[in-house]
């Protein structure tokens, strides 16, 4: 009888992943949402849930960003993750718009850490991104992934703009993968989530 009872349990500790991973994906299809925060200021750049005529790269809709900043490289936050320790990683992507080459209006995903989970404005340290603007051909996508270390236990990913005032890029088809023992803090509305083993 022991035998069998240990025998469930193996089984039953087989059947449960070790570390599972947590995906969310979002692309702006309510027709409303626009993102999470906008820094320096909330009119630093005019966000927008726009369809046709605007380039759209996946469904009907997309995120339109248009620079309203004097100066400065402006920033949009779409995700907001806690929960994370050191070496857990973070990796999220989402398609971009520009059809400048080698010329402003450009964007690029980055990340700050924010180790309080009760303000999305908090601000301890650049967490970096990917360097690349695009090549400024129409749709392209760019993804990065962090690695938490030094303690933090926080993440917001950000589309930052580099264009001058008026310029515009959009943004489609968001995705953020997590460790299963992190949270989403806050997202733009979820519209699908998966678990995964890792």
């Amino acid at each position: 009888m022991r035998g069998i009872g240990l025998m469930t349990l193996a089984l039953v500790v087989a059947a449960v992943p070790a570390a599972a991973q947590q995906t969310q994906t979002f692309d702006w299809e309510d027709g409303t949402t626009t993102v999470l925060y906008t820094y320096p200021d909330a009119d630093s750049i005019l966000s927008s849930n726009v369809g046709a005529p605007d380039p759209v790269n996946g469904g009907s809709r997309s995120l339109r960003l248009e620079d309203n900043a004097a100066s400065g490289t402006p920033q949009v936050y779409i995700a907001w993750i806690s929960g994370l320790t050191d070496g857990d990683q973070v990796t999220a992507s989402f398609w971009r718009y520009d059809d400048t080459p080698g010329a402003a209006p450009s964007c690029r995903i980055w990340g700050h850490w924010n180790d309080d989970p009760g303000d999305i404005a908090g601000y301890d340290g650049s967490a970096g991104g990917n360097s690349d603007y695009g090549q400024g051909l129409g749709w392209d996508q760019t993804s990065h992934t962090w690695t938490v270390a030094d303690g933090h236990t926080g993440l917001v990913i950000e589309v930052r703009t580099y264009s001058s005032d008026g310029d515009t890029v959009w943004i489609d088809d968001l995705e953020v993968t997590i460790p299963g023992t992190a949270t989403f803090q806050d997202i733009v509305p979820v519209e699908l989530v998966t678990f995964t083993a890792e």
